[in-house]
């Protein structure tokens, strides 16, 4: 059985991944895929922003998302005292 912190640390843990995931999910599904006729209306270094974000934009918010959620993390392991230092 999780004690209340252990149950409370999850509950935050799951909270970031769902927010982080649906960000990457709407950045690479949805400005690549689903919304790109109206993005390709956009240029960014001379080229449609629909197509930068199917080929190389999701690819940086990808890993843009990997350091916040490592922040994220290393922030609520201080909050639990379940920090690794």
């Amino acid at each position: 059985m999780l004690k209340p912190d252990q149950k409370q640390y999850w509950k935050e843990n799951l909270t970031y991944l769902l927010i982080l995931l649906s960000v990457w999910f709407i950045v690479s599904f949805g400005f690549g895929i689903i919304w790109v006729e109206e993005l390709n209306q956009i240029r960014l270094g001379g080229y449609k922003l629909g197509f930068w974000f199917a080929q190389q934009g999701s690819i940086y918010i990808f890993v843009l998302i990997i350091f916040i959620y490592v922040w994220l993390m290393n922030r609520l392991d201080r909050k639990y005292q379940v920090n690794e230092d």
